[in-house]
């Protein structure tokens, strides 16, 4: 009788073997997975840091920092040092007052960048100068050096940027530039504006106006400033291409607000250009020389009495101060 021999270990040697070799095969490959997984997480970690710190993370604001910057450009080589300086001080009263600050800058700072333009085109390159001296800054407020403020009490605020207040100033549906047929927005509100401006009997008003930070200023200033705009022989070089920017970019009109003349455009009294309630009354925020700017030393004159009124009502504020 012969009885079964137990299982020599040879003999069930290769399936243990063949079983180690798998599970150690099978060990390394999910060793390399989960180091290619924790590399790919890692990656995705580190991408997702910082997107959301370049993006949605607010940047922090300078204290102090002026809500408001008044850019004026004068042409120093052609106004008198008593002309320019009784500009300067007319602005710098004004923004001392609201907690502003002013940007001048000269016309010859940008003869580089007109390469034979008209030098009024400075105006547009001294705006985004100054967004550029003044990163944190929300408002810049483009006036001419041939205008005066004659109420310092009225802050840009209350005035016209408030979003409540300009939406009751914001001409609707009207032409963009008289007697054109192109019509500013019927639905625009005051949140959606970044530019404001005033008109007068003939164009937009490119010597008060009011630009907000932002993507949409960036890309308006160099729209305007195109070098096929600055070479085009428009007779009124840097409004007549505004008025042909505002009525063949819609982008452009659906960010502006066309605002009565008076409140950032009056003018003197008998002006030809003054549109519709466009005269300058007493209280009114600012008044503008316009002749000034072709060099209509008449018209320039005109400002004496009204630089001499305001002298005064400074003066009387500070001693009831």
């Amino acid at each position: 009788m012969q009885f079964a021999l137990p299982p020599r270990r040879n003999q069930q040697s290769p399936l243990y073997i063949r079983s180690s070799r798998l599970s150690y095969q099978r060990r390394k490959q999910l060793r390399a997975l989960a180091i290619i997984g924790f590399g790919i997480l890692s990656l995705i970690y580190l991408i997702s840091n910082l997107c959301s710190s370049n993006v949605s993370s607010p940047k922090k604001i300078p204290a102090e920092t002026p809500s408001v910057v008044i850019v004026t450009v004068l042409d120093r080589e052609r106004l008198s040092l008593n002309y320019v300086g009784q500009i300067v001080k007319n602005r710098e009263d004004y923004a001392v007052r609201h907690g502003y600050t002013n940007f001048f800058a000269n016309t010859s700072d940008y003869e580089s960048l007109l390469n034979g333009a008209p030098r009024s085109w400075a105006s547009v390159a001294a705006v985004r100068h100054a967004m550029t001296a003044h990163p944190h800054s929300t408002y810049f407020f483009h006036l001419s050096p041939h205008a005066l403020i004659m109420n310092p009490s009225i802050s840009l605020e209350t005035h016209v940027l408030n979003s409540k207040r300009l939406e009751s100033l914001i001409r609707k549906d009207i032409p963009v530039v008289p007697d054109t047929i192109i019509k500013t927005f019927s639905h625009v509100r005051g949140d959606d504006v970044d530019l404001v401006l005033a008109q007068d009997r003939e164009d937009l008003s490119t010597g008060s106006f009011i630009l907000k930070r932002g993507d949409f200023a960036r890309f308006f200033l160099d729209l305007w400033f195109d070098p096929l705009y600055r070479s085009y022989a428009f007779v009124k070089a840097e409004t007549h291409a505004l008025d042909h920017i505002v009525q063949w970019h819609p982008t452009i009109l659906a960010k502006l607000a066309i605002v009565p003349q008076r409140i950032l455009n009056a003018y003197p009294k008998d002006s030809p250009a003054a549109g519709i309630n466009g005269t300058y009354e007493e209280g009114d925020f600012l008044i503008r020389f316009l002749g000034c700017d072709d060099g209509d030393t008449q018209l320039c004159e005109e400002m004496a009495p009204y630089y001499s009124t305001w002298t005064k009502k400074i003066s009387a504020g500070s001693r009831t101060g």
